[in-house]
């Protein structure tokens, strides 16, 4: 199981980069593995507002249908359309076929002091069944 450190992620298994008041949003190679071949995805609309942990979407694979949750609260500002014709791409390469893209409301940055978000160590620990934080 690959987990990129310079990377953030949440316990429902969504990784996030953050780049001051913009963050990318995508599935762990956790998550892929666990749902098997991805055959379709409902992204989220662009200026929805999202709260962090609330679904904004869905991805289904050939096992089930399953829950894209925001690691942070902000505003959907951009998906990756190419996902709607191309969903494996989440499979081959989960850390560059991200799903969606959020501003921070108030253009302030993010705050990853949301209990939400672990580091690659506290995600690695939580994959495996240990504490979560």
């Amino acid at each position: 199981m690959e987990i990129p450190k310079n990377l953030l992620y949440s316990k429902t298994h969504e990784w996030v980069a953050i780049d001051g008041g913009r963050a990318r949003v995508g599935l762990t190679d956790y998550a892929q593995d666990a749902l098997g071949d991805i055959v379709f995805f409902n992204l989220p609309e662009t200026g929805a507002e999202a709260e962090a942990g609330a679904a904004v979407g869905e991805v289904e694979s050939v096992k089930a249908v399953s829950e894209v949750c925001a690691p942070l609260s902000g505003v959907v500002c951009a998906i990756n359309a190419a996902l709607e014709d191309s969903p494996e791409e989440v499979n081959a390469a989960p850390y560059s076929a991200w799903v969606f893209e959020m501003e921070s409301s108030g253009g302030e940055g993010f705050s990853t002091d949301n209990g939400m978000l672990l580091t690659p160590e506290q995600y690695e620990l939580f994959c495996k069944g240990g504490a979560e934080s």
